[in-house]
């Protein structure tokens, strides 16, 4: 039994041994047992952004990319699309393509490096959307696993906050670029909306009748397509006043003055009859022919037809379905979704005037804003007089786009003046509050984040002015801002270098 025992140990410390040498090197002599470093870049071109992570390039391994690809104006993953991924140094290197990503927004080429040295890592996008190209330069390929961990070191938490790309790309998120632009001192004021010149439009009845309305549930708001039939004014049955007997009557008088014209046109050019006479005959026809298509323009059925004049909706609606009207009255009131005038009213002395105005910010209805000028709107006037019925001065400014606020609404209005200063800034939306001090939420990549304290300046509509805090070029979040909040506060973050 003892004899046994003394073999079998002999065995397992022959195997420990074995096991030893088996995980002590590999054949190019860098230790079995270390893992390959990981590296990440985060790029951004004016379309896409390029989120990518893989192994360290050493010479006859071979890395897999996990390259996150997503679309910047919608935040959504390229869904659909090829990727060419090259490894280039003079001129010279190795590509492979893959010809759809392996899940959503994430791609996965594989490239073999057969030489050490410095390349350049170039990503090729096709979509059906859209083509880019992103570059990154100074990518190091290794002769062996020792040298690239002795070169890059082993990961380390940096304290950042983790947010995937797949966490992103499931809800409403956004970035932007900090970038140094024109600031402006401005008026912090509230404006009204008003209908502009010929955006509104009152149809009156063209001859006496009795309403009869085209449109089921015809109510204000209702919306209208331009020529579209609102309203019939009929005057049938109507023992005076009938429109019928008003348009035979002035048919009637209309060809009898054009047989007379035309008789006296053949005599006048015969020089029969003298020029006064002529013109006489021929004032008299014009004026008929004139009464004949006013009352017959417009007639169906022995009634005037009332159609909307552009597109837009019902502002007022003046009288009822059966009402008897008169020729003028007022019977509704059509307004157009477009080119609304804000009115707003400052103090005098901001000294505003045409020449140094520089632009009007206003609020939407879901409180973003806008600029008149975006839309093609400007300012119409500043007011020059006061007194002591009106102490305040006021701006009108045009508005050319789809408001959706009601007539006599009120919203946050900003008036620039002045001269700009260059300085950086910010979209407003990426602001976050706390007890009045301000913080964003910086993308350091793609899905580490950084919540930073700032300092904040001027706001010029949808933007703010950063006087501390944050450097031209850095992203920060815009739309998604609680949500990484939210992450950093949750006590378990998702590990980096995740699995796709």
């Amino acid at each position: 039994m003892k004899y046994i025992i003394i073999v079998l140990a002999f065995l397992a410390m022959s195997c420990s041994n074995k096991a030893e040498d088996a995980h002590a090197h590999n054949a190019d002599g860098s230790h079995a047992g270390e893992e390959i470093p990981r590296l990440d870049h985060t790029i951004w071109t004016d379309k896409t952004e390029l989120f990518v992570e893989f192994p360290a390039l050493i010479v006859g391994n071979g890395s897999r990319f996990a390259a996150h690809f997503t679309v910047l104006n919608k935040h959504q993953p390229v869904r659909d699309g090829s990727v060419t991924v090259s490894l280039i140094k003079d001129d010279k290197g190795i590509r492979n393509t893959v010809e759809a990503p392996s899940s959503p927004g994430i791609f996965s080429p594989v490239i073999q490096p057969k030489e050490a040295g410095n390349y350049q890592l170039v990503f090729e996008l096709t979509t059906p959307e859209y083509s880019d190209k992103i570059t990154i330069d100074n990518v190091t390929v290794y002769a062996n696993i020792d040298e690239a961990i002795k070169a890059l070191g082993t990961a380390e938490d940096d304290g950042s906050i983790s947010f995937l790309k797949e966490q992103a790309w499931k809800i409403d998120f956004q970035t932007a670029p900090v970038v140094k632009g024109e600031i402006y001192d401005v008026i912090n004021t509230s404006g009204v909306w008003t209908p502009a010149s010929g955006s509104v439009k009152t149809l009156v009845a063209t001859s006496n009748g009795v309403v009869d309305f085209a449109v089921n549930n015809l109510t204000e708001g209702t919306q209208v397509k331009q020529g579209q039939l609102l309203m019939n004014v009929s005057s049938q049955g109507l023992a005076s006043n009938n429109l019928s007997t008003d348009i035979a009557s002035s048919k009637a008088k209309y060809q009898q003055a054009k047989s007379e014209y035309d008789r006296k046109k053949e005599l006048y050019e015969s020089k029969i009859i003298p020029k006064a006479e002529f013109e006489k005959v021929e004032s008299n026809y014009n004026i008929a022919k004139s009464n004949y298509q006013s009352l017959s323009s417009g007639v169906f059925g022995g009634g005037k037809q009332i159609r909307a004049p552009f597109d837009g909706f019902i502002t007022a609606i003046n009288v009822a379905n059966g009402d008897y009207v008169d020729q003028g009255v007022a019977l509704v009131t059509v307004g157009t979704l477009q080119s609304r005038v804000l009115k707003t009213q400052i103090a005098p002395s901001y000294g505003l005037t045409m020449e140094n105005v520089q632009g009007i910010w206003f609020q939407t209805k879901d409180g973003q804003w806008r600029n008149v000028a975006t839309s093609g709107g400007s300012i119409l006037s500043i007011a020059k007089d006061v007194d002591n019925n009106r102490p305040l001065i006021s701006v009108f400014a045009q508005v050319n786009e789809n408001i959706d606020m009601p007539e006599g609404s009120l919203t946050q209005v900003q008036i620039a003046m002045g001269n700009a200063t260059k300085n950086t800034m910010i979209p407003v939306n990426a602001l976050l509050e706390d007890y009045g001090s301000y913080s964003v939420m910086v993308q350091l990549s793609g899905e580490n984040f950084e919540r930073r304290p700032i300092k904040i300046g001027k706001r010029n509509g949808e933007n703010v002015e950063i006087l501390q805090g944050l450097k031209v070029g850095e992203v920060v979040v815009t739309t998604g801002a609680y949500q990484v909040k939210m992450a950093s506060m949750s006590g378990s973050t998702p590990a980096h270098g995740h699995e796709h």
